[in-house]
């Protein structure tokens, strides 16, 4: 929830009119996933900015800057940009400023950066990062270097540790090697929740529809998904509860497919989800996406698949592990 009297706002450019001339405190990150740490990090500043009657604000990127830098294929996202916005607002953000990481910015200086988009920009006296954070041009301010700003230009800096989980730090990278690799269960453990993907459903060619196989399908902007394959999935937003289905992320070669694509076929359902916002939470990966030789192959592969999936799904509770965020 937001502070009192505060209405939630976002916005995308580093400068113009002061936003918060009263005072903020600013929490900064790339913030993919949402993750545990993530998450104490943005909790622990929320309660500062609480006990302190200012609005907090939650400082990411759109690029992030790995997607920015990379060269040739883009690198693989948790969340897509609608996804994190809705999440830092539930977690309790005021401000998201989701800042355009672009040509200019990467030329910027730590105190440009500061100057511009933590004082003139938010008036902070508070920011809190990760103690491995780094900003500005070359990546050349860090934790120490912002406190050094901080002490001049009147805000105090909090730079929090590390959550681990049994020993292993929880972080993005991790979790999208987990989701690669098809341990679903590892990266719940890392999220605290089971790992979804959300988003409008959109028209596809119906190919599914003609081959008894219905899909909801969801885009993602010409972003790269952090897993591909056949899954046991619950969608979330059709009814009451999650719906049984399963789901195929991925290219589709078969039909010469290029775009990257999440089809969920809900079990027992017909019905039009054009336009509706739901949300997919992967439970177990039943296989990798193939290439088969005509679309007779495709079907027969495809009923086993969702012979699989009711059956991984009849022994998991749709709650499991799940501790929605979005």
């Amino acid at each position: 929830m937001t502070a009192p009297g505060v209405d939630f706002r976002l916005f995308r450019d580093i400068d113009g009119v002061p936003l918060c001339p009263s005072g903020s405190v600013v929490c900064i990150g790339a913030f993919d996933g949402l993750h545990l740490g993530h998450r104490a990090l943005i909790e622990a500043a929320r309660a500062s900015a609480r006990a302190r009657g200012l609005p907090l604000v939650v400082l990411s990127f759109e690029p992030l800057p790995r997607e920015f830098f990379a060269q040739g294929a883009k690198p693989p996202r948790l969340v897509l940009p609608r996804t994190k916005i809705d999440g830092l607002a539930r977690l309790g953000a005021d401000v998201v400023g989701l800042l355009r990481f672009n040509a200019a910015m990467t030329r910027m200086t730590p105190e440009q950066f500061v100057a511009r988009a933590v004082m003139a920009r938010l008036a902070a006296r508070e920011v809190w990062v990760g103690r491995d954070f780094r900003f500005g041009h070359g990546r050349a301010g860090d934790v120490g270097a912002l406190r050094t700003m901080g002490a001049r230009a009147g805000f105090s800096v909090h730079a929090i540790e590390d959550v681990t989980i049994n020993g292993e730090r929880v972080s993005s990278s991790r979790i999208r090697q987990a989701l690669v690799a098809g341990e679903l269960d590892h990266a719940a453990r890392l999220l605290g929740r089971r790992y979804a993907i959300d988003g409008r459903v959109v028209r596809g060619a119906q190919l599914g529809r003609r081959l008894g196989y219905p899909t909801a399908n969801l885009r993602f902007g010409g972003k790269t998904p952090a897993l591909s394959g056949i899954y046991a999935t619950f969608v979330h937003g059709v009814g009451d509860s999650p719906r049984a289905s399963v789901s195929s992320l991925g290219t589709r070669p078969t039909v010469n497919g290029r775009e990257p694509l999440l089809e969920a076929h809900l079990f027992d359902f017909d019905g039009d989800l054009y336009g509706r916002r739901i949300e997919v939470e992967f439970v177990a990966k039943l296989r990798e996406e193939l290439k088969f030789d005509d679309l007779d192959a495709m079907v027969e592969q495809i009923h086993r698949d969702a012979d699989d999936a009711r059956r991984v799904l009849g022994a998991a509770a749709a709650t499991a592990l799940r501790q929605p965020v979005f």
